[in-house]
C-alpha cells in the first residue's frame, strides 16, 4: 500500500462529498485508501458514505473528538507507506496524489510535506508559517493584529515564494503528508489540541527528532478553508484557538511567557469591550 488518505469531518456533508469525488478520480498506479472519521456530524454524513462511498473505511465517533484525537484513531488502522491529513473542505486535481508520492519518494529528507494550496479563484492560499515568537502571538491575543495585520507578516511568511521549494518552520494541517517512518519515530498527533496548533506542535517534534519540513508546488490542491470552524459562534472558536495557543507554549516555552500570553488575551477583552462601546455610541448618534 503506497498512501493513506485520513480525512476527520464534521458537518459538512456536501463539501466532503466533493471532495472523495475528486479523490477518486485521481489518476494513481499504485494501491491506496481512505479512511474518513465523522466526529458526531449528525448531518447525514455517514448514511451518504455508506450509500456512495463503500470503499471508505469509516470510523464513527459519538462525539466530535476534535481533529488530532481523530486522525490518531485512524493512523492506526492505515497500511499506507505515506499517510494524508487531508481536511473535508479540499479539492485534489487529479494528479495531485501520484506528484505528491513520487516527490516524496525522491526527497527522503521531507518527513513532512504540503503542496500548492488555491482558492476557487486559482489564487494562492498562504499554507507556510514560522514557528510562532511570542511577539506576533501576543500580537494576536491582544487584537493588535486586527489593527495592523503587518506585525504578522514574518510569521505567516508574507515573503515566501510558493513557486519554489524549500525546507520551511510548519505547515497548515489541510493537507498534511507524512512518511510512515516520521510517525514512527515521531508518533502520533498530541491530543491535548482540540485543533489549532497541533500541526505547529508536530512539525516541531519532526524538527527536534532531526527531520525536515517541506512546501512544493509540485502538486495543487483547492482549499474552500475552515467550512468547519465557520459553524462554531465567534467566541467559540476564539476560546478553542486560546486554548490551543497556550496549551503549546506550556509545553514549548518557559512559564513567564505564558504568564504574559494571558495578560495579552486580558488586553484583547478590554480592546474587543471599547470598541463594542464605540459601535454602540456610535449607532445612538446616527
Amino acid at each position: 500500500m503506497k498512501l493513506s488518505v485520513i480525512i476527520v469531518s464534521w458537518k459538512v456533508k456536501d463539501k466532503l462529498k466533493a471532495n472523495l469525488e475528486a479523490l477518486f478520480r485521481s489518476q494513481v498506479d499504485f494501491a491506496w485508501e481512505v479512511l474518513v472519521v465523522d466526529n458526531n456530524s449528525g448531518d447525514g454524513t455517514v448514511e451518504m458514505l455508506k450509500n456512495n462511498f463503500s470503499q471508505v473505511k469509516l470510523i464513527v465517533n459519538d462525539d466530535n473528538a476534535g481533529f488530532a484525537r481523530a486522525n490518531n484513531q485512524a493512523i492506526p488502522e492505515t497500511q499506507g507507506d505515506f499517510i494524508l491529513l487531508l481536511n473535508p473542505d479540499m479539492l485534489v486535481a487529479q494528479d495531485t496524489l501520484a506528484k505528491m508520492t513520487a516527490w516524496m519518494d525522491n526527497k527522503p529528507a521531507a518527513w513532512v510535506a504540503g503542496c500548492h494550496l488555491v482558492d476557487t479563484a486559482e489564487q494562492t492560499i498562504t499554507n507556510v508559517r514560522r514557528f510562532p515568537r511570542l511577539a506576533d502571538q501576543l500580537a494576536v491575543a491582544a487584537k493588535v493584529a486586527h489593527l495592523y495585520p503587518q506585525v504578522l507578516h514574518q510569521y505567516l511568511r508574507k515573503d515566501f515564494d510558493y513557486n519554489k521549494e524549500s525546507k520551511v518552520d510548519s505547515l497548515r494541517g489541510s493537507f498534511f503528508m507524512m512518511r510512515r517512518s516520521c510517525l514512527e519515530q515521531v508518533g502520533l498527533l498530541d491530543e491535548r489540541f482540540f485543533v489549532w496548533f497541533e500541526e505547529v506542535d508536530y512539525c516541531r517534534r519532526v524538527a527536534e527528532a532531526g527531520g525536515e519540513v517541506w512546501y512544493t508546488p509540485v502538486a495543487e490542491a483547492t482549499d474552500l478553508v475552515g467550512q468547519s470552524f465557520a459553524q462554531w459562534p465567534t467566541a467559540r472558536a476564539q476560546a478553542i484557538f486560546k486554548d490551543s495557543q497556550l496549551k503549546y507554549w506550556r509545553k514549548w516555552q518557559p512559564r513567564w511567557q505564558v504568564w504574559l500570553l494571558h495578560c495579552g488575551w486580558f488586553v484583547g477583552k478590554v480592546v474587543i469591550s471599547v470598541a463594542g462601546l464605540f459601535k454602540i455610541s456610535g449607532k445612538t448618534k446616527t
